[in-house]
């Protein structure tokens, strides 16, 4: 997985850069350097949703619903950990309701924006053409944070959706493996998370 990444996200980071990817409001357009910051994370960003979907058929193909569910509790953290490694960043994947409170949970920050994106959606805006960047002051020193919005399809549901949708082996692997689960009930279109991305920034 690790070579397959990395040629991924070489492959996309200079597509990106090559085509001046259009920024969102939120910091210095100006500053050429946080520009190229920003579209290299949307890159990043979009290799972590290639990979966690391709990730996703495979199980589904091989396994069914059952099988896919260890994608999100297994393969996801596993390639945003893959990507923060090589990048030297956090690149993390955050819920509006979470499965597993200890990688999902979103911080105050990451909160606001995901309102944000709910907020610019309901003014008509669609989830795929959206993102969030600005540079934070935080205790631990200055960072670009960027956010890219996932919404749910309507494939999700069978592992995101009411009671009804989810078939009883899926409910009962939910349960099994997150006691605490509450990323249920949702509807496509909903807005599901983001993928989140911090870089630190030099002084």
């Amino acid at each position: 997985m690790k070579n397959r990444l990395s040629a991924l996200l070489s492959a996309v980071v200079l597509a990106a850069l090559a085509e001046g990817s259009a920024l969102a409001a939120g910091a210095d357009t100006g500053d050429v350097a946080i520009q190229a910051r920003v579209e290299e994370a949307g890159a990043v960003s979009q290799v972590f949703l290639k990979q966690l979907g391709m990730a996703m058929k495979q199980e589904m193909q091989a396994g069914g619903p059952v099988a896919a569910v260890q994608v999100c509790r297994d393969k996801a953290p596993a390639i945003a950990s893959e990507l923060s490694l090589q990048k030297g960043w956090r690149v993390t994947r955050v819920g509006t309701r979470v499965r597993n409170p200890l990688l999902g949970m979103p911080d105050a920050w990451e909160q606001g924006v995901l309102k944000t994106f709910e907020k610019r959606a309901a003014q008509g805006e669609k989830y795929d053409s959206m993102t969030h960047f600005e540079v934070v002051e935080e205790p631990d020193g200055k960072s670009l944070r960027y956010m890219k919005p996932i919404a749910v399809a309507p494939q999700c549901l069978m592992c995101h959706g009411s009671q009804d949708e989810i078939v009883a082996p899926v409910r009962q692997q939910l349960k099994s493996m997150y006691p605490h689960d509450r990323a249920v009930a949702y509807r496509p279109g909903d807005l599901r998370g983001a993928v989140s991305i911090k870089q630190p920034l030099m002084d």
